[in-house]
This record gives structure tokens, C-alpha cells and sequence, in this order.
């Protein structure tokens, strides 16, 4: 068995387990998603806040120690620092309340975007191959991006939903391809 050969089914290995295990975690989040929606989402958002203290550390850490910085970017560096540390620690102590919040956030911004994305769709009208689509489309992302508008906490929960379904059915499939990859990378 030659190098090359030995190196192209580590490679082809590597990449099977990759799949299998990246397959395996998408299912599992996605049964927890399904299952528990609301835990699920408020550990999502204690590793935000996590994430938010751990970026606030170093923002401050590069503002106290760099050398190389003007004494404004230090300042600044060290001011983000201190708003990360805090936007995270008060997430964690109030981590339902934030977990609404940021469900909130996401309906809203979700559904501005849906909107701003048909009149886009709209304003391109000139342009489309085919004008029927790209008016049908304009007004079902209008029409969604109103009802997200009006009632973003019920859109966050659907698109949870999604989140979850999704990953399951993701996860199923990279589980196969683990499974069934053969190589020739």
C-alpha cells in the first residue's frame, strides 16, 4: 500500500467521522430544539452571554496591554470591553427575560428584513426574466414580513421550530453520507 493511498483513506476517514459526528450533534440539538424550545433557547443565549464576557475580557485586555495603540484606542477598546462584560453578565441573571428579548429582536429583525427584501424584489421589477415570480415573491416577503412585525414573539417560535425540524433533517442526511462517502477527495 503505497503513501498516497494510506494518506487518501486517512483523508476519506476523517471525513466520514467528521460527517458522522457533525450528523449526530445536528440531530441531537434538533430533538432538543423540538423538545424543549424554551431551555433550548435560553442555553443559546447563556452562550451568548458567555461569549459576550469572554469578547468584553479581551476588548479589555487589548486596551490595557497593547503597546502599540493610541491612548483613544485604548480607552475604546477597554470602554467595549466593560459594556460587553456587563450586557453578559446581566444576560446571565436575567437569562429568561433575556431569552425574550432577544426572541423579540430576532422576530422584529427577521421581519424588516423580509420586507425591505420585497420591495427590493419590487424595485428590480424592470429587470426580473419573470415578472409574475418576482411579484409573488415581493408580496409573500412583504406579506411575512408584516405578520413577523405584528407578532414577532409567535414568528420567533416558528422559525425555532424550523431551526429544529431542520437540523434533524440535516443531521439525518450527513449521517448517511457518513455512511456512504467513498472518497475521491
Amino acid at each position: 500500500m503505497s503513501i498516497e493511498s494510506t494518506v487518501e483513506k486517512s483523508a476519506v476517514n476523517g471525513i466520514r467521522t467528521a460527517l458522522g459526528i457533525g450528523g449526530v450533534l445536528a440531530v441531537i440539538v434538533g430533538i432538543l430544539i423540538l423538545a424543549w424550545p424554551g431551555k433550548t433557547a435560553m442555553v443559546v443565549t447563556a452562550i451568548i452571554a458567555i461569549y459576550a464576557i469572554v469578547a468584553g475580557l479581551v476588548y479589555a485586555g487589548l486596551g490595557i496591554f497593547a503597546k502599540t495603540k493610541g491612548g483613544w484606542a485604548r480607552v475604546g477598546h477597554i470602554a467595549l470591553g466593560v459594556l460587553f462584560i456587563i450586557a453578559g453578565v446581566v444576560a446571565l441573571f436575567n437569562l429568561g427575560q433575556t431569552t425574550v428579548w432577544l426572541a423579540l429582536f430576532l422576530g422584529i429583525l427577521v421581519g424588516i428584513m423580509w420586507i425591505v427584501e420585497g420591495i427590493v424584489a419590487l424595485s428590480t421589477l424592470g429587470d426580473a426574466a419573470s415578472k409574475g415570480w418576482s411579484i409573488a415573491f415581493a408580496i409573500l416577503s412583504i406579506i411575512a414580513g408584516l405578520v413577523l412585525l405584528f407578532s414577532p414573539i409567535w414568528g420567533a417560535v416558528v422559525l425555532w421550530w424550523l431551526i429544529g425540524i431542520s437540523l434533524i433533517v440535516l443531521g439525518l442526511i450527513n449521517i448517511i453520507r457518513a455512511f456512504t462517502f467513498k472518497g475521491a477527495i
